[in-house]
C-alpha cells in the first residue's frame, strides 16, 4: 500500500476527519481528474482528509497515477466492486468516509452537503441523482426509467427504506456506522447491502441531491445492465424472505387450507354460465387445494430457513422478533408441533383403512374415500415437514449461538 499523502493539510499524526474512497480497475483516463477534484474540495474546505484508492488489479498504470498525485493506494487482490471498496475503507483512517466511482461521473469537489450531514449526526448520506439532475448521456435510458426506479421502489417496499436512489454510487457514512453494518458481499451487491443493513439497523439515513455527469472513459463501463440488475434484485429478494417466501407462502397455505377443510366436508356447487347450470368442486379440487396448502407451507418454512441463514452469516442483523422466537421455539417445541398433525393424519388414515376393511378390501366410492385419505395425507406430510424443518432450524440456531 502506498502511504504518501499530499491531499490534505493533515499530517500522519493529525486526526483525519474525512477519507474519500474510490474503487479502481483500469481507470487511468479519469482517475487523475477525480483525485484532483477531491483534493480541491479538501483544500477549499480546510478539512483534514485523505484520498484512498482501492485498486483491484489495474494494468493501465492507475495505481502509479494515484500514488504520483498523492493518494494512498490499497491493493486489493480479491476481485469485485465490493471487495475493492472494502479494502479501501479498511485502509482509510478518517472518522467519515465518502465513496464514489472513479469514472468522473461524480464531482468530488462538491461534497459539502455530505460532510455537513455527517457532521450533523447522519450515519449514512446517500446521493440522489434524480433530485440533483442527470446530464444528457450520463445514464442509459434503461437505467433511468426502468432499472433504478424499479429497484429503488422495491427497496422501499421490502425494507421501508427512505432512500429514493438506491444505487447511487456517491455516498458517505461514519466509520462507526460502517462497522455496525458489517458488510459481507464482494460484488455489485455491496451497494444494496449497505442501504438495506443501514435501514434494518435503524441508522439515521439522509439524501442529498447530486448531479450525475457522463462517464469520462472512452471504454465501456464495467457495469452490465441486465446481469448486475438481476444481481441486485436477487440480493434484495434473498435479503427479504418475507416477500420472496413468506407472503406468497402464507397466501397459498391459507387458501389451500380453507378450501381443503370445506371440500373435506362435501362438494361445493357454484352457479355456472352458458351450458353449465352449476359448477361442482369436488375431490379433484380437494387434491389441488391440498397441493396449494403443502406448497405454501414449504415456502413459509423456506422463509424461516433464509432468515436464520442470513442472520448466522452476518448478512442480516438479528431482528428482535427472531431473537425472542429462538428463546421459545426450540427443537422440542418443533417436535411437539410436528407430532400433532402427524398423529391426527395417521389416525384418519387408520379410519379410512378400517372402512376399507369392512368392505372386504373391495372397490370404494372415491368421493367418500378421498375425503378421508387426501386430508390425512396432507396432515402427515405437514407433520413430516415440520419435524425435519425443526431439526434443520435447530442446527442453524446452534451455529448462530
Amino acid at each position: 500500500m502506498q502511504t504518501t499523502d499530499r491531499t490534505a493539510p493533515a499530517t500522519d499524526t493529525d486526526e483525519i476527519e474525512l477519507s474519500i474512497v474510490m474503487p479502481c480497475l483500469d481507470e487511468a483516463e479519469t482517475l487523475g481528474a477525480c483525485i484532483a477534484k477531491a483534493q480541491e474540495f479538501l483544500r477549499r474546505c480546510g478539512i483534514a482528509g485523505e484520498i484512498v484508492i482501492g485498486d483491484n488489479g489495474s494494468r493501465d498504470g492507475s495505481p502509479e497515477i494515484a500514488a504520483r498525485l498523492g493518494a494512498r493506494v490499497a491493493h486489493v487482490a480479491e476481485r469485485g466492486y465490493g471487495s475493492a471498496l472494502r479494502g479501501a475503507i479498511a485502509a482509510a483512517r478518517g472518522r467519515y468516509v465518502v465513496m464514489g466511482d472513479s469514472d468522473d461521473s461524480y464531482d468530488f469537489s462538491q461534497l459539502d452537503d455530505f460532510v455537513a450531514r455527517l457532521r450533523g449526526g447522519c450515519d449514512l448520506v446517500m446521493g440522489n441523482r434524480f433530485a440533483g439532475g442527470i446530464e444528457p448521456a450520463a445514464m442509459p435510458p434503461l437505467h433511468r426509467w426502468l432499472g433504478n426506479p424499479v429497484l429503488s421502489g422495491l427497496g422501499r417496499l421490502f425494507f421501508r427504506s427512505p432512500v429514493r436512489d438506491f444505487h447511487c454510487g456517491l455516498r458517505g457514512f461514519s466509520r462507526a456506522a460502517y462497522d455496525r453494518m458489517d458488510l459481507a458481499t464482494t460484488g455489485m451487491e455491496f451497494a444494496s447491502e449497505m442501504v438495506i443493513k443501514a435501514t434494518l439497523l435503524g441508522l439515521q439515513i439522509d439524501e442529498v441531491p447530486i448531479v450525475l455527469h457522463p462517464d469520462g472513459r472512452s471504454r465501456p463501463p464495467h457495469l452490465r445492465s441486465w446481469r448486475d440488475g438481476w444481481r441486485h434484485l436477487r440480493f434484495m429478494l434473498l435479503f427479504s424472505p418475507r416477500w420472496l417466501f413468506l407472503v406468497p407462502g402464507a397466501v397459498l397455505f391459507l387458501l389451500g387450507l380453507v378450501a381443503s377443510v370445506v371440500l373435506a366436508v362435501g362438494p361445493i356447487w357454484l352457479p355456472g354460465g352458458g351450458a353449465a347450470a352449476r359448477i361442482g368442486l369436488d375431490i379433484h379440487t380437494l387434491v389441488v387445494s391440498s397441493l396449494l396448502c403443502l406448497v405454501g407451507y414449504q415456502l413459509v418454512i423456506f422463509a424461516a430457513f433464509t432468515k436464520v441463514f442470513a442472520v448466522t452469516e452476518s448478512l442480516h442483523p438479528m431482528p428482535p422478533t427472531l431473537d425472542r422466537l429462538f428463546r421459545f421455539v426450540t427443537l422440542e417445541t418443533g417436535l411437539v408441533a410436528a407430532a400433532v398433525p402427524l398423529v391426527i393424519g395417521v389416525a384418519v388414515l387408520s379410519l379410512a383403512f378400517v372402512g376399507w376393511a369392512r368392505t372386504g378390501f373391495g372397490p370404494l366410492d372415491p368421493r367418500d374415500g378421498m375425503r378421508l385419505v387426501v386430508p390425512a395425507a396432507l396432515l402427515v406430510m405437514l407433520g413430516i415437514q415440520t419435524l425435519f424443518a425443526s431439526f434443520f432450524l435447530s442446527i442453524l440456531g446452534l451455529r448462530r449461538r
